[in-house]
């Protein structure tokens, strides 16, 4: 949910989602590079940080580093499952969460942030893989996302999350370049 009281351009840093009506296969392999790279771009951004660095946060109210990567581990592996269903059953009905709370459950407050940039490590790899393995008609299968009540291709899907990671991305940018201005507590 938007905060009326945040500027869009540090909430979202480049831009809203927005699906788009079809794609070409180059912009698919785009997007399938997008995710595999992911988890290699974000150890390089995050590698030389100390500790205290971690809790750094992109805008106020904003979720810290930690939070960050933790949060992508957490969606990604969800994203992963939902193609799986998506391909293997016919418009499944997926089941959301509640990411804010997601994003302050101890295991985010106590797990450090390379657990989960390793666990990202193997699954954007097995993610792209299979991604990589679509054939045409794979990407008009979908589910069915049941906060909108909306049925989402797998070609949406492929965007949506290619998206998210440099949306992301760039949380952890600005979150850098404001050097610890906002800060969370977890």
């Amino acid at each position: 949910m938007r905060l009326p009281h945040i500027p869009e351009l540090l909430q979202y840093p480049i831009g809203q989602f927005i699906a788009p009506e079809e794609m070409s296969p180059e912009e698919i392999q785009a997007c399938i590079t997008e995710i595999r790279v992911f988890p290699e771009r974000i150890y390089d951004l995050t590698t030389e940080m100390t500790v205290d660095m971690y809790s750094w946060a992109y805008r106020p109210q904003g979720w810290s580093i930690r939070q960050l990567i933790h949060h992508c581990a957490d969606s990604h592996m969800n994203a992963f499952l939902r193609l799986k269903w998506a391909l293997f059953e016919d418009k499944p009905i997926i089941k959301p969460y509640d990411e804010g709370k997601w994003a302050t459950s101890a295991d985010v407050v106590k797990s450090e942030p390379i657990l989960s940039l390793q666990l990202l490590d193997g699954l954007h790899h097995r993610w792209a893989d299979l991604l990589d393995q679509l054939v045409e008609g794979d990407l008009q299968k979908g589910y069915i996302h049941p906060d909108q009540g909306q049925f989402v291709s797998i070609e949406t899907y492929v965007a949506n999350y290619a998206w998210h990671c440099k949306h992301h991305y760039k949380h952890m940018q600005l979150a850098l370049d404001h050097e610890g201005k906002y800060t969370s507590s977890v």
